[in-house]
């Protein structure tokens, strides 16, 4: 098939059936999502180790580029939690001053770098490395996440310097200062989170609920000017520039070569979370709408949000699942509420960002922490537990390195451990011996099922493809089968669960047909599937095997009794 560069902007199909109908929809989600998005995107900034107007730039030119390159007509592209942390470890490793010259520079890097992973990555059709990371080893992951961002943040509400890198540093470090809280900055915390809970338990449908967070950041502000809180040690946001978002490449290449080589593991990891997170939020939103996405299209759609967002000032973005679901339930038809929400930061960008200095940080802080509910998920081990011991070793795995040392080491054990635990699971693949249900030509596991067998044929099942790492262990199933099975004479395997046999396989078939002949006994393929069919008739094997290959094990059974028989 062949493509153009018009394909990596699905944006003209929507564009050409555009209605006022469907502009009021876009438009009134675009100004709810806004609501959201302004305290959301200044909070994760912070939590990025940005100044606070990094996420209003964040979220305005990434939102076009995603609306332009995207398949999904809700998607919330923009400033998120994970991401935000997942930055401030990465640049922390190389930049130990947040907020400064200098880690700004390299946070606009990253972002840079995980777009350019992403954009490649789209255009090779990549989307197959979200397999890489399973649903234990990403929950453990994100789950550890939200605690290290609710350890990042607390130091806003304790009102003193606090150290989070990994809970025993922040344990340590609490256990010192506990005495070094500030009372007023404590007091305005635990007084946002407190207002922020009952507001969300009592105020459940309309536009109010999404308003709550921006509605409290302007009584944040009000009350400190009245008040004057700032005077008194409340830590505030301060100056905020006004005007366009900074066009520039000059920061980024004075960068030296040896941060770019330190950043390249990080910004790959950030990478393949963010795509795993968009696609699942993109399909789980497309399957409520009955419409499907292009999962390459929207990895191409989010390496330029933050190409973009790398570019104008902002830092890493992805999706965001609470602001993508307002999206939807506020209206959004397509893309064009995207661009909408973007206009509309403009507009905040360009004339009120000075009305935002006087914000406190302990409201941002308390704005984040009140939005973690939907990274932990504790009762996601328990259920692991239950289904798989094996999977919830991965993810306590994942969960402990990550809490305990960080979050890139966190991310990478998690992706060892199960690859690792698929290689072990496949290595030992279940080998069932099978025998005909009465009456019927199906073939069951002879342990679960009341079948007849025929001391003279023996029916193995592998469940598994045959490649490197278990060949050798069929060839000593079949060895002991047949020890067992003195009066056999025609081995069978029944291959309709084997998808692929790799070189290393196929050595292996020759090798146990090679010692079933020294025995008289001849070896037999049923139900072979075409793919495997096409690879195994390029292989001289085939032809100078001892048995024959049936296209079904019933055939192969009736046929072989019969020879016997005779």
């Amino acid at each position: 098939m062949n493509r153009t560069p018009l394909d990596w902007f699905p944006v003209l199909p929507w564009l050409r059936t555009y209605t006022r109908r469907s502009a009021t929809g876009d438009l009134t989600a675009a100004a709810t999502v806004m609501l959201l998005l302004i305290p959301q995107s200044m909070a994760y900034a912070l939590l990025a180790g940005l100044p606070a107007v990094s996420g209003l730039y964040a979220s305005m030119v990434p939102l076009v580029v995603y609306a332009l390159m995207g398949s999904s007509p809700t998607l919330g592209a923009g400033p998120a939690a994970l991401r935000s942390i997942m930055s401030l470890a990465a640049v922390s490793a190389v930049v130990a001053q947040p907020a400064s010259t200098d880690f700004v520079a390299v946070s606009l890097l990253l972002a840079v770098m995980v777009g350019v992973l992403l954009l490649f990555m789209g255009a090779l059709r990549m989307g197959f490395v979200a397999g890489f990371l399973s649903h234990p080893v990403l929950s453990g992951f994100v789950t550890a996440s939200g605690l290290l961002i609710a350890m990042s943040q607390w130091t806003h509400i304790w009102g003193a310097p606090l150290r989070s890198q990994n809970l025993g540093v922040f344990v340590q470090s609490l256990w010192q200062g506990w005495h070094t809280f500030h009372g007023l900055t404590l007091a305005v915390g635990l007084g946002t989170m407190l207002w922020l809970g009952l507001a969300k338990r009592w105020l459940r449908r309309g536009l109010l609920p999404k308003a709550v967070p921006l509605l409290t950041m302007a009584v944040a502000i009000g009350l400190t000017q009245h008040m004057g809180w700032a005077a008194q040690g409340l830590a505030v946001v301060g100056h905020i520039p006004s005007g366009w978002m900074p066009w520039t490449l000059a920061p980024i290449l004075d960068v030296p070569s040896r941060t770019v080589q330190a950043l390249l593991l990080p910004a790959l990891l950030i990478a393949v979370m963010t795509f795993v997170e968009q696609v699942s939020i993109a399909q789980s939103l497309a399957a409520k709408r009955r419409e499907r996405i292009d999962t390459n299209a929207e990895m191409r759609a989010m390496g330029g949000a933050n190409l973009a967002a790398g570019l104008t000032g902002g830092f890493a973005v992805g999706a965001s699942f609470s602001r993508s679901v307002v999206n939807d339930e506020a209206g959004a038809r397509t893309p064009m509420a995207g661009l909408f929400t973007a206009v509309l930061l403009l507009i905040t960008a360009l004339f009120f960002t000075p009305w935002l200095s006087p914000l406190p940080l302990a409201v941002l802080a308390a704005t984040i922490l009140m939005a973690l509910g939907s990274l932990l998920d504790f009762g996601g081990f328990a259920k692991t537990w239950r289904y798989s011991r094996a999977d919830f070793a991965a993810q306590a795995l994942t969960f402990g390195v990550t809490l305990w040392v960080d979050l890139v080491s966190g991310l990478m054990a998690g992706v060892v451990a199960s690859l690792l635990l698929h290689i072990w699971h496949s290595s030992r693949p279940h080998i069932a011996t099978v025998g005909n249900v009465p009456g019927t030509e199906h073939y069951r596991n002879v342990l679960r099922h009341d079948v007849i067998t025929h001391p003279q044929l023996l029916g193995l099942r592998p469940d598994e493809s045959l490649f490197f790492a278990n060949a050798r262990y069929l060839e000593d199933h079949v060895a002991v089968a047949v020890a067992t099975h003195a009066d056999v004479r025609h081995v069978i395997l029944q291959c309709s669960a084997i998808n692929d046999i790799d070189a290393s396989g196929l050595q292996s078939l020759q090798t146990i047909d090679q010692r079933l002949r020294a025995q008289g006994i001849a070896l037999h393929l049923s139900e072979v599937k075409g793919p495997v069919m096409d690879r195994l008739q390029r292989a001289d094997w085939l032809k100078n095997m001892s048995g024959q290959v049936f296209l079904t094990h019933h055939q192969a059974v009736t046929a072989l009794l019969g020879q016997t028989n005779n």
